[in-house]
């Protein structure tokens, strides 16, 4: 069983093909500059030509992609967007217009060429916009001898803040989603969905199943922060503690998870943009003692905080207090005095994200549940690639 794991970041895209006949370290891996980083290098790229740009596709992860096709407006060039790919930039598309981004009809798109007053108008230089691109990651690991043609699943994670109505804060549209999804079910995979069961207000989760059609096989979408605490649990010095601090530092977020026996007992997300060492030190002991309110975490611009079990956990006690995974997690330094633990679930701290997904996958999959489990076990059958060619 073969089943490719996709998580899209900001900074990178993280790839493991996970093949059941192998133990998991041996599983085929690449990290790869993210989707809105390649979008971003090639906006820029036309903005110093010159061009003028089309961007169609999808919904994808802005950041990066949509501050360059900002500066490419800025720059006095012409700059075009379909609907679905102008909501990368911004959900409400007046404010995508008031950027000098002139948003085109779909019909619009398939003979569009741009005029600037002269006699012949002008072809544009067209970008499609996706976040997860099949198609290309075939092409990457067929170079390489290994097929995609025969998988059981793919999982893909991409962050998705949700389509919060006009006038109501992103931040605490996403916060209430958190909040409703740990309520239902009060677990990590609660943030993982097959692509036929997308909540309507999860677009960018949706943009990606729009993105798969070509796929053979069942699609799990995740979130990446969840997926991440989630993977870093098979690290086994954390699953071994039954009570703890577990968090994500991003290249935007930072979300942190208090974990007991019964499931999710607390969380937080914040921008990391927006904290620093002492901050994220003062954020986790609260968490950690119950004290944590929303509106302490909202009114400092990140996205706030739920508390669903104030008996203080305590910590300080003995060996490391928090966990801690994601490629900013730097800013946690082993001198600060949480002492944190950096999880390396399998060796290797940049798949935490698709090894959350594979949990998930065994959790919305049963048929697959008892293979990826054991797997995930870390138990091992010491096989080596050479023992599962077809």
């Amino acid at each position: 069983m073969k089943i490719l794991t996709v998580d899209v970041g900001t900074g990178t895209q993280d790839v493991l093909l996970y093949d059941s006949r192998l133990d998991v370290e041996n599983g085929f891996k690449l990290v790869l500059p993210s989707p809105t980083m390649m979008i971003h290098n090639q906006i820029r790229e036309a903005t110093r030509r010159g061009d003028a740009l089309l961007l169609t596709g999808k919904m994808m992860g802005g950041g990066p992609s949509a501050w360059a096709a900002r500066d490419h407006a800025k720059a006095g060039l012409p700059i075009f967007a379909t609907p679905e790919a102008a909501k990368t930039i911004d959900d409400e598309l007046e404010k995508v217009e008031k950027m000098g981004i002139r948003v085109i009809s779909e019909e619009e798109n398939h003979s569009f060429r741009w005029s600037s007053g002269a006699a012949v108008s002008r072809p544009v230089h067209r970008l499609h916009l996706k976040d997860f691109d099949f198609p290309l990651l075939a092409e990457t690991f067929a170079r390489f001898g290994v097929s995609l043609t025969d998988l059981s699943a793919v999982c893909v994670a991409v962050f998705d803040h949700g389509d919060s109505p006009p006038g109501i804060s992103d931040r605490q549209f996403r916060f209430d989603y958190l909040d409703e999804r740990i309520r239902e079910e009060n677990s990590l995979t609660a943030f993982a969905y097959l692509s036929d069961d997308i909540p309507p207000i999860m677009t960018r989760l949706q943009a990606v199943a729009d993105s798969a059609q070509e796929i053979d096989a069942p699609l799990l979408v995740m979130d990446t922060a969840p997926a991440a605490v989630l993977g870093a649990t098979f690290d086994p010095q954390v699953a071994a503690r039954p009570h703890k601090l577990v968090a994500n530092i991003g290249n935007f977020h930072c979300l942190a998870f208090r974990l007991g026996e019964r499931g999710i007992e607390g969380v937080f997300e914040h921008h990391t943009g927006e904290i620093d060492l002492p901050k994220l030190e003062s954020l986790l002991l609260r968490l950690a003692d119950g004290t944590l309110t929303h509106q302490d975490v909202f009114d400092d611009m990140g996205h706030g905080a739920l508390v669903y079990d104030k008996t203080p956990l305590e910590i300080g006690k003995d060996g490391w207090d928090v966990a801690v995974t994601g490629p900013r997690r730097a800013l946690f330094r082993p001198a600060s005095r949480l002492r944190p633990y950096f999880a390396v679930p399998f060796g290797d701290m940049m798949l935490s994200g698709n090894l959350g997904l594979l949990a998930a996958a065994a959790d919305l999959l049963p048929q697959y549940a008892e293979t990826i489990q054991k797997s995930l076990s870390g138990v091992g059958n010491g096989a080596a690639p050479w023992d599962a060619e077809d």
